[in-house]
């Protein structure tokens, strides 16, 4: 039996759309109850989770979507996964969950136990983790963590003490105890919606707008020609990432604060599912270390196994590994990777919180790490991902000018294409809604996948047949 099979026998085998559009009257409904008291106007319908199951989504209007989206890419198993349920019935989880611990002051006794099971999910050459809440404060605290290094390096090693100086003027928001340093980051980026993780992301002007932000630089992403194994691609491929890494080092070097730490998702997501290859990434850490920046890899989408590997970065085999790895989404916790114990910041409650991240979340966490391994969710990933782009390849030749860049070839599920427009793009979106298929986009144009690691060929026939149809009321 597959995955799938084992774990939702009573899975849907066909979408079931009833309403004449998406939301629904009962989802509309509620939309306006809901929105009574918060802000709604972001629901694309409203979700009845105890009727979902695996791969398929069910509205309150009953409509059965299957999911492609899964909850803007952060459901990895599927919905109502039997063994994630089976969670709540153990003791450590009725502890992290009723009795919240403070992890920092009160660890619970079985926390390392806890730890030991993520730490066998981390990317090859980290061996340590720190916890956080949600992505953006993953990138936060990373961000954080790369200015104490930084600074700590600068100041002599960890046994320098802190100045007077440093010490007075930090309470003034002041240098030299507030220093100011920059983070390099890169247009079309998202790494979130908080001041640091803010200033860092550069994907559309709504995610920061009216938000002050830091003064710190962008550099350009690779924009390559699809598809990349053609020759005069890989050609003009490998300029722009020459272009792009000259741009790094300057900025690096002319930029009027230091730049402390470079900040980079191996693919851009929300921007557009924008690729780096890995000549790109191995040129960045390069940099980094001729500059003794620090190098964050922002895995929140593209890790845990939607690529085909459990973290994207590990396609390029980056040598040495990066300083710091982020993760959150499939996850379903979220935190930073790291592997120099120069990262430990020199003195306490320096990188603290009250819950130093979440215990219940870390424990589904090694829960859904060990269901990829046993169940050997990877190579499924990377079988189904061959299988969907093949299929996508042959629409793509029927329908050229509905399949722009098709993007994601061996990365797993990690497709995208562009549409000519945004208002194309938006409409094949609202036409696979109501032909049974829950899709996201990003960007201006782009249509982007984001399946679980449960997702299988009969999925994939399923969504192609939806899709086919789709592009074909769009064209008509």
């Amino acid at each position: 039996m597959t995955a799938a099979e084992t774990y939702y026998p009573q899975e849907p085998t066909a979408p079931s759309v009833t309403t004449s559009a998406v939301p629904g009257p009962q989802s509309l409904a509620a939309i306006e109850a809901l929105g009574q008291h918060f802000d709604a106007r972001c629901a694309y319908f409203m979700v009845d989770y105890d009727a979902s199951n695996g791969n398929y989504i069910v509205d309150a209007d009953g409509n059965t979507f299957l999911d492609l989206y899964a909850q803007i890419a952060s459901i990895a198993l599927g919905y109502n996964n039997p063994r994630l349920i089976a969670l709540l019935d153990t003791p450590q989880m009725k502890n992290a969950l009723v009795n919240r611990p403070a992890s920092g002051n009160f660890p619970a006794k079985e926390f390392d136990a806890t730890l030991q099971k993520v730490l066998k999910l981390a990317p090859k050459g980290q061996d340590r983790v720190w916890s956080g809440l949600s992505g953006a404060d993953a990138n936060e605290l990373a961000i954080k963590a790369a200015f104490m290094y930084y600074a700590q390096k600068k100041r002599g090693g960890a046994a320098t003490p802190f100045t007077d100086s440093e010490l007075s003027s930090v309470m003034e928001n002041q240098a030299p105890g507030s220093p100011s340093y920059a983070v390099l980051s890169f247009k079309r980026a998202f790494h979130g919606r908080l001041f640091a993780s803010g200033s860092c992301t550069c994907s559309k002007p709504i995610h920061k707008l009216d938000m002050p932000s830091f003064d710190w630089p962008h550099a350009e992403y690779p924009a390559y020609k699809y598809p990349l194994d053609e020759a005069a691609n890989a050609a003009a491929n490998r300029v722009e990432d020459d272009r792009c890494l000259a741009l790094v080092e300057h900025l690096i070097t002319s930029w009027a604060t230091p730049v402390a730490a470079l900040l980079i998702e191996p693919i851009q997501s929300e921007g557009g599912d924008n690729h780096a290859s890995a000549y790109f990434l191995q040129g960045l850490r390069d940099v980094t270390l001729k500059h003794g920046v620090v190098f964050i890899i922002d895995e929140v989408q593209t890790g845990l196994g939607a690529t085909g590997k459990l973290w994207c970065h590990e396609h390029s085999a980056i040598s040495p590994p990066p300083d710091l790895v982020t993760f959150s989404k499939k996850c379903q916790s979220a935190g930073y990777w790291f592997h120099d114990p120069a990262f430990v910041p020199n003195q306490p409650y320096r990188q603290f919180n009250t819950w130093c991240g979440d215990p219940a979340r870390m424990l589904i966490f090694g829960a859904i790490g060990q269901e990829i391994q046993e169940q050997g969710l990877l190579a499924q990933v990377n079988r189904v991902g061959d299988y969907l782009f093949g299929k996508l390849l042959a629409l793509q030749k029927l329908y050229p000018d509905s399949f722009i860049n098709l993007r994601g070839k061996d990365r797993g599920t990690f497709i995208a294409w562009d549409l000519p427009t945004g208002a194309q793009r938006d409409s094949l979106l609202k036409l696979l809604k109501l032909n049974g298929c829950n899709v996201g986009g990003c960007s201006d144009k782009s249509v982007r996948l984001r399946p679980t690691l449960t997702f299988e060929e009969k999925h994939v026939d399923v969504f192609i047949a939806c899709l086919e149809k789709s592009v074909q009321q769009l064209n008509a």
